[in-house]
């Protein structure tokens, strides 16, 4: 499995920046049926060199076949991603890619903001949070680098256009788990 959504995912941008590729897509969705079952993927890029991100792109929900959304999550990272500037065929070997495959985000019921923090599981939850219209997320690996609570959620709720202290105002508040491939 990993290798197969790696190589989508590689293939995909490589073809966005206009390098060739050696993948065949049909021969690979006939040989894994699975790809060809629906699934929410996000992608994400790093700068081989110096392990900043460089694009990260993604479906919270399975809302098409799991081949599809890794290309076109793939392609979004590399070229679509807001924070930075479309990737260009100079950088592709300088960059490594992750996929990560999500479970279905469940709600997750909770009383106040202690409550909140003994629910949630750092580096296996990633989170979903969601207040007057707006949305972000942050995948389980997100707690490597954010690994506080407190810093975790403030800058969850700054990604969704929030002040930094939102969970005063008790949002919804998602999980799901991923399993993590890279290269």
């Amino acid at each position: 499995m990993k290798d197969i959504l790696l190589s989508l995912a590689r293939a995909a941008i490589a073809e966005s920046v206009g390098l060739s590729h050696d993948v065949d897509l049909q021969k690979l969705l006939k040989e894994n049926s699975w790809l060809k079952e629906k699934g929410a993927v996000f992608v994400t890029l790093n700068n081989r060199s110096n392990h900043a991100l460089r694009g990260c792109i993604g479906s919270l929900a399975a809302h098409r076949e799991l081949y599809a959304d890794v290309i076109d999550n793939a392609v979004s990272a590399a070229m679509h991603d807001p924070r930075f500037l479309p990737l260009s065929k100079n950088e592709f070997d300088n960059i490594s890619v992750e996929v990560s495959l999500l479970s279905e985000p469940k709600e997750l019921t909770y009383k106040d903001t202690e409550d909140l923090k003994n629910k949630i599981r750092p580096n296996i939850d990633g989170v979903v949070l969601k207040y007057g219209g707006r949305q972000a997320t942050f995948l389980p690996q997100v707690w490597e680098e954010l690994n506080d609570f407190y810093e975790f959620f403030a800058h969850l709720c700054q990604k969704a256009g929030l002040l930094g202290r939102c969970l005063d105002d008790h949002p919804v508040i998602l999980t799901y788990q991923v399993q993590k491939f890279e290269e």
